[in-house]
Protein backbone atom coordinates (compact mmCIF):
# COMPACT_ATOMS: atom_id res chain seq x y z
CA UNK A 1 0.00 0.00 0.00
CA UNK A 2 2.92 2.14 1.49
CA UNK A 3 4.93 2.02 -2.46
CA UNK A 4 1.94 1.76 -4.52
CA UNK A 5 0.77 5.22 -3.07
CA UNK A 6 4.56 6.41 -3.13
CA UNK A 7 6.15 4.86 -5.51
CA UNK A 8 6.15 8.18 -7.86
CA UNK A 9 7.39 10.28 -5.19
CA UNK A 10 9.93 7.86 -4.86
CA UNK A 11 11.01 7.29 -8.25
CA UNK A 12 10.59 11.19 -8.82
CA UNK A 13 12.72 11.65 -5.84
CA UNK A 14 15.40 9.63 -7.39
CA UNK A 15 15.34 11.00 -11.01
CA UNK A 16 15.23 14.73 -8.99
CA UNK A 17 18.82 14.26 -7.37
CA UNK A 18 20.54 12.74 -9.62
CA UNK A 19 19.30 15.58 -12.21
CA UNK A 20 20.64 17.68 -9.44
CA UNK A 21 24.09 15.99 -9.56
CA UNK A 22 24.80 16.01 -13.02
CA UNK A 23 23.63 19.92 -13.24
CA UNK A 24 25.67 21.44 -10.04
CA UNK A 25 27.31 18.62 -8.80
CA UNK A 26 27.01 17.68 -4.92
CA UNK A 27 26.27 20.95 -3.72
CA UNK A 28 23.17 21.22 -5.96
CA UNK A 29 22.50 17.84 -4.53
CA UNK A 30 22.27 19.42 -1.01
CA UNK A 31 20.14 22.52 -1.91
CA UNK A 32 17.88 20.07 -3.80
CA UNK A 33 17.70 17.48 -0.61
CA UNK A 34 16.37 20.81 1.71
CA UNK A 35 14.05 22.63 -0.61
CA UNK A 36 12.16 19.11 -0.98
CA UNK A 37 12.38 18.58 3.06
CA UNK A 38 10.76 22.76 3.41
CA UNK A 39 8.33 22.04 0.81
CA UNK A 40 6.70 19.05 2.51
CA UNK A 41 7.19 20.59 6.27
CA UNK A 42 5.54 24.07 4.23
CA UNK A 43 3.02 21.70 2.77
CA UNK A 44 1.57 18.94 4.96
CA UNK A 45 -1.11 20.94 6.11
CA UNK A 46 -2.03 21.77 2.40
CA UNK A 47 -2.27 17.22 2.09
CA UNK A 48 -4.65 17.35 4.89
CA UNK A 49 -7.13 19.75 3.74
CA UNK A 50 -6.39 18.48 0.61
CA UNK A 51 -7.39 14.70 1.47
CA UNK A 52 -10.71 16.10 3.22
CA UNK A 53 -12.00 17.63 -0.81
CA UNK A 54 -10.47 14.86 -2.66
CA UNK A 55 -12.12 12.36 -0.55
CA UNK A 56 -15.58 13.33 -1.90
CA UNK A 57 -14.88 12.52 -6.20
CA UNK A 58 -15.12 10.02 -7.61
CA UNK A 59 -11.75 7.37 -8.62
CA UNK A 60 -11.95 9.61 -11.87
CA UNK A 61 -11.49 12.92 -10.41
CA UNK A 62 -8.49 11.54 -8.42
CA UNK A 63 -6.83 10.48 -10.76
CA UNK A 64 -7.52 13.36 -13.04
CA UNK A 65 -5.40 15.61 -9.76
CA UNK A 66 -2.89 12.95 -9.27
CA UNK A 67 -1.94 13.06 -13.10
CA UNK A 68 -3.43 17.14 -14.28
CA UNK A 69 -2.96 18.51 -10.95
CA UNK A 70 0.65 17.48 -10.35
CA UNK A 71 1.65 18.97 -13.88
CA UNK A 72 0.14 22.17 -12.93
CA UNK A 73 1.97 21.72 -9.41
CA UNK A 74 4.99 20.74 -10.34
CA UNK A 75 5.28 23.13 -13.87
CA UNK A 76 3.31 25.65 -13.21
CA UNK A 77 3.44 26.42 -9.51
CA UNK A 78 7.16 25.65 -8.94
CA UNK A 79 8.58 26.68 -12.49
CA UNK A 80 6.32 28.66 -14.37
CA UNK A 81 4.82 31.05 -11.22
CA UNK A 82 8.96 32.49 -10.34
CA UNK A 83 8.86 33.35 -14.24
CA UNK A 84 5.49 34.75 -14.37
CA UNK A 85 5.83 36.90 -11.52
CA UNK A 86 8.91 38.51 -12.86
CA UNK A 87 7.93 38.83 -15.90
CA UNK A 88 4.32 40.87 -14.56
CA UNK A 89 6.23 43.07 -11.90
CA UNK A 90 9.47 43.70 -14.80
CA UNK A 91 6.96 44.10 -17.38
CA UNK A 92 8.91 41.74 -19.36
CA UNK A 93 8.06 39.10 -22.44
CA UNK A 94 8.20 35.72 -20.82
CA UNK A 95 11.37 34.53 -22.64
CA UNK A 96 12.94 37.60 -21.78
CA UNK A 97 11.61 36.51 -18.02
CA UNK A 98 13.03 32.66 -19.07
CA UNK A 99 16.37 34.17 -19.84
CA UNK A 100 16.87 36.68 -17.00
CA UNK A 101 15.60 33.92 -14.53
CA UNK A 102 18.57 31.29 -16.60
CA UNK A 103 21.45 34.10 -17.54
CA UNK A 104 20.85 36.79 -14.48
CA UNK A 105 19.69 34.60 -11.33
CA UNK A 106 20.63 37.80 -8.76
CA UNK A 107 18.58 40.17 -11.26
CA UNK A 108 15.85 37.70 -11.00
CA UNK A 109 15.68 37.37 -7.43
CA UNK A 110 15.47 41.01 -7.01
CA UNK A 111 12.42 41.14 -9.31
CA UNK A 112 10.81 38.53 -7.25
CA UNK A 113 11.40 39.66 -3.95
CA UNK A 114 10.15 43.14 -5.14
CA UNK A 115 7.05 41.59 -6.62
CA UNK A 116 6.25 39.82 -2.89
CA UNK A 117 4.09 42.07 -1.36
CA UNK A 118 1.72 41.42 -4.02
CA UNK A 119 1.91 37.91 -3.35
CA UNK A 120 1.82 37.79 0.00
CA UNK A 121 -1.61 39.45 -0.32
CA UNK A 122 -3.33 37.46 -3.21
CA UNK A 123 -1.88 34.26 -0.93
CA UNK A 124 -2.86 35.92 2.11
CA UNK A 125 -6.71 36.01 1.65
CA UNK A 126 -7.18 33.64 -0.54
CA UNK A 127 -6.15 31.33 2.98
CA UNK A 128 -7.12 33.79 5.16
CA UNK A 129 -11.08 33.31 3.58
CA UNK A 130 -10.69 29.14 3.97
CA UNK A 131 -10.03 29.23 7.49
CA UNK A 132 -12.79 31.95 8.58
CA UNK A 133 -15.18 30.13 6.69
CA UNK A 134 -14.10 26.80 8.50
CA UNK A 135 -14.74 28.99 12.21
CA UNK A 136 -17.29 30.21 11.23
CA UNK A 137 -19.37 27.05 10.60
CA UNK A 138 -21.65 24.94 13.44
CA UNK A 139 -19.62 21.46 13.11
CA UNK A 140 -21.24 18.50 14.77
CA UNK A 141 -17.23 18.00 15.63
CA UNK A 142 -15.27 20.41 17.27
CA UNK A 143 -11.82 20.63 18.67
CA UNK A 144 -11.09 23.69 20.60
CA UNK A 145 -14.58 23.82 22.02
CA UNK A 146 -13.92 27.03 24.23
CA UNK A 147 -12.94 28.91 21.24
CA UNK A 148 -15.17 27.28 18.16
CA UNK A 149 -18.56 27.35 20.31
CA UNK A 150 -19.12 30.99 20.33
CA UNK A 151 -17.33 31.56 16.60
CA UNK A 152 -19.86 28.77 15.22
CA UNK A 153 -22.64 31.65 16.72
CA UNK A 154 -20.76 34.62 15.53
CA UNK A 155 -20.62 32.31 11.82
CA UNK A 156 -24.84 32.82 11.76
CA UNK A 157 -24.59 36.52 10.36
CA UNK A 158 -24.17 36.71 6.83
CA UNK A 159 -20.84 37.85 5.22
CA UNK A 160 -18.90 37.99 8.61
CA UNK A 161 -15.87 36.18 7.33
CA UNK A 162 -15.99 38.54 4.14
CA UNK A 163 -15.68 41.47 6.08
CA UNK A 164 -13.46 40.67 8.27
CA UNK A 165 -11.20 39.05 5.77
CA UNK A 166 -11.39 43.08 4.00
CA UNK A 167 -10.65 44.92 7.20
CA UNK A 168 -7.25 42.86 7.48
CA UNK A 169 -6.56 43.25 3.98
CA UNK A 170 -7.18 47.08 4.86
CA UNK A 171 -4.99 47.68 7.42
CA UNK A 172 -2.24 45.29 6.09
CA UNK A 173 -2.16 47.76 2.56
CA UNK A 174 -2.61 51.18 5.21
CA UNK A 175 0.23 49.82 7.87
CA UNK A 176 2.25 48.71 4.88
CA UNK A 177 2.12 52.09 3.06
CA UNK A 178 2.66 54.28 5.87
CA UNK A 179 5.47 52.43 7.26
CA UNK A 180 7.09 52.18 3.48
CA UNK A 181 7.16 55.59 3.39
CA UNK A 182 8.36 56.45 6.51
CA UNK A 183 11.37 54.55 5.66
CA UNK A 184 11.51 55.32 2.19
CA UNK A 185 11.44 51.97 1.21
CA UNK A 186 11.32 50.61 -2.73
CA UNK A 187 7.57 49.44 -1.94
CA UNK A 188 6.47 53.11 -0.64
CA UNK A 189 4.20 53.39 -4.12
CA UNK A 190 3.13 49.80 -3.58
CA UNK A 191 0.32 50.00 -1.12
CA UNK A 192 -2.15 50.55 -4.01
CA UNK A 193 -1.24 47.05 -5.28
CA UNK A 194 -1.46 45.22 -2.13
CA UNK A 195 -5.05 45.99 -1.70
CA UNK A 196 -5.50 45.45 -5.28
CA UNK A 197 -4.11 42.31 -5.08
CA UNK A 198 -5.60 41.13 -2.35
CA UNK A 199 -9.26 41.65 -3.23
CA UNK A 200 -8.02 39.65 -6.55
CA UNK A 201 -7.32 36.96 -3.84
CA UNK A 202 -10.69 36.88 -2.29
CA UNK A 203 -12.67 37.65 -5.54
CA UNK A 204 -11.16 34.60 -6.43
CA UNK A 205 -11.88 32.72 -3.96
CA UNK A 206 -15.45 33.85 -4.21
CA UNK A 207 -15.73 32.40 -7.15
CA UNK A 208 -14.22 29.60 -7.30
CA UNK A 209 -15.45 28.29 -3.81
CA UNK A 210 -18.98 29.54 -5.06
CA UNK A 211 -19.40 27.62 -7.93
CA UNK A 212 -18.18 24.38 -6.45
CA UNK A 213 -20.38 24.90 -3.59
CA UNK A 214 -23.54 25.61 -6.35
CA UNK A 215 -22.68 22.21 -7.93
CA UNK A 216 -22.23 20.20 -4.95
CA UNK A 217 -25.57 21.44 -3.81
CA UNK A 218 -26.85 20.53 -7.30
CA UNK A 219 -25.31 16.89 -6.79
CA UNK A 220 -27.00 16.84 -3.37
CA UNK A 221 -30.12 17.27 -4.72
CA UNK A 222 -30.22 14.44 -7.09
CA UNK A 223 -28.86 12.13 -4.10
CA UNK A 224 -32.05 12.81 -2.33
CA UNK A 225 -34.19 12.02 -5.34
CA UNK A 226 -32.11 8.84 -5.60
CA UNK A 227 -32.89 7.96 -2.24
CA UNK A 228 -35.42 6.06 -2.57
CA UNK A 229 -33.28 3.55 -4.73
CA UNK A 230 -31.08 3.33 -2.59
CA UNK A 231 -32.84 1.97 0.36
CA UNK A 232 -34.67 -0.76 -2.44
CA UNK A 233 -31.22 -1.79 -3.56
CA UNK A 234 -30.03 -1.86 0.27
CA UNK A 235 -33.23 -3.87 0.97
CA UNK A 236 -32.55 -6.32 -1.54
CA UNK A 237 -29.39 -6.58 -0.37
CA UNK A 238 -27.12 -4.64 -2.42
CA UNK A 239 -24.47 -2.31 -0.22
CA UNK A 240 -25.52 0.97 0.22
CA UNK A 241 -22.59 3.38 -1.08
CA UNK A 242 -21.88 7.21 -1.04
CA UNK A 243 -22.29 8.70 -4.31
CA UNK A 244 -19.09 10.91 -5.31
CA UNK A 245 -18.54 14.20 -6.93
CA UNK A 246 -18.54 14.01 -10.40
CA UNK A 247 -19.05 15.89 -13.67
CA UNK A 248 -19.58 19.78 -12.90
CA UNK A 249 -19.47 19.46 -9.13
CA UNK A 250 -16.06 17.36 -9.90
CA UNK A 251 -14.36 19.93 -12.40
CA UNK A 252 -14.75 23.15 -10.25
CA UNK A 253 -13.79 20.95 -6.69
CA UNK A 254 -10.95 20.20 -8.31
CA UNK A 255 -10.63 24.09 -10.04
CA UNK A 256 -10.84 24.73 -5.70
CA UNK A 257 -7.79 22.30 -5.40
CA UNK A 258 -5.75 23.80 -7.64
CA UNK A 259 -6.04 27.31 -6.48
CA UNK A 260 -5.35 25.87 -3.35
CA UNK A 261 -2.84 24.34 -3.79
CA UNK A 262 -1.40 27.61 -5.29
CA UNK A 263 -1.99 29.87 -2.46
CA UNK A 264 -0.16 27.07 -0.39
CA UNK A 265 2.77 27.38 -2.79
CA UNK A 266 3.37 31.10 -2.34
CA UNK A 267 5.58 30.99 0.73
CA UNK A 268 7.67 27.84 -0.76
CA UNK A 269 8.32 29.61 -3.53
CA UNK A 270 9.19 32.48 -1.89
CA UNK A 271 10.76 30.97 0.36
CA UNK A 272 13.05 29.00 -1.38
CA UNK A 273 14.99 32.07 -2.86
CA UNK A 274 16.17 32.08 0.87
CA UNK A 275 18.08 28.85 -0.25
CA UNK A 276 18.86 29.67 -3.93
CA UNK A 277 18.02 31.63 -6.80
CA UNK A 278 18.95 28.93 -9.55
CA UNK A 279 15.54 28.46 -11.28
CA UNK A 280 16.35 24.66 -11.98
CA UNK A 281 17.45 23.78 -8.80
CA UNK A 282 14.04 25.71 -7.12
CA UNK A 283 12.32 23.70 -9.24
CA UNK A 284 13.56 20.56 -8.95
CA UNK A 285 13.52 20.69 -4.92
CA UNK A 286 10.15 22.19 -4.49
CA UNK A 287 8.44 19.58 -7.60
CA UNK A 288 10.13 16.45 -5.56
CA UNK A 289 8.17 18.00 -2.36
CA UNK A 290 5.16 18.18 -4.18
CA UNK A 291 4.80 14.80 -5.23
CA UNK A 292 4.74 13.85 -1.76
CA UNK A 293 2.25 16.13 -0.48
CA UNK A 294 0.14 14.26 -3.74
CA UNK A 295 0.83 11.46 -2.60
CA UNK A 296 0.34 11.98 1.41
CA UNK A 297 -2.92 13.19 0.07
CA UNK A 298 -4.01 10.09 -1.63
CA UNK A 299 -2.96 8.24 1.29
CA UNK A 300 -4.89 10.20 3.62
CA UNK A 301 -7.81 9.46 1.65
CA UNK A 302 -7.35 5.69 1.00
CA UNK A 303 -6.72 5.16 4.94
CA UNK A 304 -9.51 7.06 5.79
CA UNK A 305 -7.28 8.79 8.34
CA UNK A 306 -9.59 11.89 8.23
CA UNK A 307 -11.67 9.71 9.67
CA UNK A 308 -9.86 8.03 12.42
CA UNK A 309 -8.52 11.20 13.56
CA UNK A 310 -11.22 13.66 13.50
CA UNK A 311 -9.44 16.38 14.30
CA UNK A 312 -7.11 16.83 12.12
CA UNK A 313 -9.03 18.67 9.46
CA UNK A 314 -8.98 21.36 12.16
CA UNK A 315 -5.68 21.29 12.77
CA UNK A 316 -5.01 21.93 9.10
CA UNK A 317 -7.15 24.85 9.28
CA UNK A 318 -6.08 26.64 11.75
CA UNK A 319 -2.53 26.21 10.42
CA UNK A 320 -3.93 27.63 7.34
CA UNK A 321 -5.17 30.38 9.18
CA UNK A 322 -1.62 30.83 10.98
CA UNK A 323 0.11 30.52 7.16
CA UNK A 324 -1.87 33.88 6.10
CA UNK A 325 -1.30 35.83 8.90
CA UNK A 326 2.01 34.98 8.34
CA UNK A 327 1.96 35.75 4.49
CA UNK A 328 0.06 39.13 5.20
CA UNK A 329 2.73 39.73 8.10
CA UNK A 330 5.48 39.16 5.18
CA UNK A 331 4.24 42.11 3.17
CA UNK A 332 6.15 44.13 5.40
CA UNK A 333 8.38 42.12 7.53
CA UNK A 334 10.57 39.18 6.99
CA UNK A 335 9.81 35.95 8.59
CA UNK A 336 12.05 32.93 8.73
CA UNK A 337 10.88 30.17 6.42
CA UNK A 338 11.52 27.55 9.72
CA UNK A 339 9.18 29.14 11.79
CA UNK A 340 6.50 29.10 9.02
CA UNK A 341 7.18 24.99 8.67
CA UNK A 342 7.12 24.73 12.22
CA UNK A 343 4.25 26.48 13.15
CA UNK A 344 1.77 24.06 10.53
CA UNK A 345 3.79 20.80 12.15
CA UNK A 346 2.97 21.56 15.65
CA UNK A 347 -0.93 22.16 15.28
CA UNK A 348 -1.22 19.39 13.00
CA UNK A 349 0.38 17.32 15.84
CA UNK A 350 -1.38 18.90 18.56
CA UNK A 351 -4.63 18.04 16.77
CA UNK A 352 -3.32 14.60 15.93
CA UNK A 353 -2.61 14.11 19.62
CA UNK A 354 -5.53 15.95 20.64
CA UNK A 355 -7.54 13.34 18.27
CA UNK A 356 -5.94 10.28 19.61
CA UNK A 357 -6.91 10.92 23.40
CA UNK A 358 -10.37 11.18 22.21
CA UNK A 359 -10.65 7.74 20.65
CA UNK A 360 -9.05 6.49 23.82
CA UNK A 361 -11.39 8.37 25.87
CA UNK A 362 -14.24 6.91 23.59
CA UNK A 363 -13.24 3.36 23.79
CA UNK A 364 -12.78 3.57 27.33
CA UNK A 365 -16.57 5.31 27.54
CA UNK A 366 -17.82 2.52 25.32
CA UNK A 367 -18.78 4.13 21.58
CA UNK A 368 -19.88 7.40 20.21
CA UNK A 369 -22.54 7.64 22.82
CA UNK A 370 -20.60 9.53 24.79
CA UNK A 371 -18.96 11.43 22.52
CA UNK A 372 -19.54 14.76 23.97
CA UNK A 373 -17.77 13.16 27.52
CA UNK A 374 -15.05 11.86 25.56
CA UNK A 375 -14.05 14.91 23.67
CA UNK A 376 -14.30 17.24 27.21
CA UNK A 377 -12.11 14.43 29.06
CA UNK A 378 -9.13 14.68 26.05
CA UNK A 379 -8.95 17.88 26.76
CA UNK A 380 -10.15 20.44 23.91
Amino acid sequence: MLLKTFGWSFAVTALGLVAAVFYGGWTAFGIVAILSVLEISLSFDNAVVNAGILKKMNAFWQKIFLTVGILIAVFGMRLVFPVVIVAISAQLGPIEAVDLALTDKDRYQELVTDAHPSIAAFGGMFLLMIFLDFIFEDRDIKWLQWLERPLAKLGKVDMLSVCIALIVLLVSAITFGAHAHQHGGAHADKAETVLLAGIAGLITYMIVGGLSGYFEDKLEEEEEREHEEEEKAERAGKPKSAVKLAGKAAFFMFLYLEVLDASFSFDGVIGAFAITNDIVLMALGLGIGAMYVRSLTVYLVRQGTLDDYVYLEHGAHYAIGALSVILLVTIQYEINEIITGLVGVVLIGWSFWSSVRRNRALAAAGGDGDQEKAEVSSGV
